[in-house]
Formats: C-alpha cells, sequence, structure tokens
C-alpha cells in the first residue's frame, strides 16, 4: 500500500509540473515592471495585476498598450509575449519574446528566461 501511495504521489507531481499555467515547459513566468516614469508604466502595471488574476485575455489588451505607448520597452514586449503564451498563440508570443530579447539586452531577467529562450528555438 505504501509503495501505490508513493506511485499515485509521484504521478501526480509530474502532472502537476507539467500541465499547470498554460505557459510552454509547464512553467509559469513572473511579468515585469518597466521603468518607473516609463510612457508604458500605467498599462503594464493594470496588465499585470490582470495577468495575476489569469485574465489573460485582458493583460493582454493592456500590455499591447504598453507595447504601443512605449515600443522600445523590452519588458512591455516580454509581458505582452507571456500572455499571448497563456492564450495559447505562440507565434505572436515568440515575435515579442524576440523584440524583448533585442530591446532587453542589459535586463538579466529577459535575458535568461526559458520561457523566451523556447519560443525563440
Amino acid at each position: 500500500m505504501k509503495k501505490m501511495c508513493g506511485i499515485a504521489l509521484a504521478m501526480w507531481m509530474v502532472v502537476a509540473l507539467t500541465v499547470g499555467g498554460g505557459a510552454w515547459g509547464g512553467g509559469t513566468a513572473e511579468p515585469l515592471k518597466t521603468a518607473p516614469g516609463s510612457e508604458a508604466e500605467k498599462h503594464n502595471q493594470e496588465g499585470i495585476e490582470h495577468y495575476n488574476q489569469h485574465h489573460w485575455d485582458v493583460a493582454q489588451k493592456h500590455f499591447a498598450e504598453a507595447v504601443k505607448a512605449d515600443p522600445k520597452s523590452a519588458e512591455a514586449h516580454y509581458n505582452l509575449a507571456l500572455a499571448f503564451d497563456h492564450l495559447d498563440d505562440h507565434d505572436n508570443a515568440a515575435i515579442h519574446f524576440t523584440h524583448a530579447f533585442d530591446l532587453g539586452k542589459d535586463n538579466p531577467e529577459i535575458r535568461n528566461s526559458g520561457i523566451l529562450k523556447e519560443h525563440k528555438q
């Protein structure tokens, strides 16, 4: 009986780690804040609040407005890509992860992001 419980627990952990979140690789990535005073800051913060509530479609709209307000914001592109990923729109996620990578040369959170690297492959 102990062995069966151990096997069941191990199987549950594998499923929980690989299915959750909607993000590639089963992991979840946190959205990033933009620089204080950035043109994108207001919409980006609204997007983060909705993202954290799993309102992916609303978050996506706010992050898109953040990108529109500041097209050079690596963080806004990164967050938009995260929202697209959760909406299973991996083509658009890859586009915005690429923009985030190109614009975020000084941001280690972007440069070392596992989900970003998975989409760039």
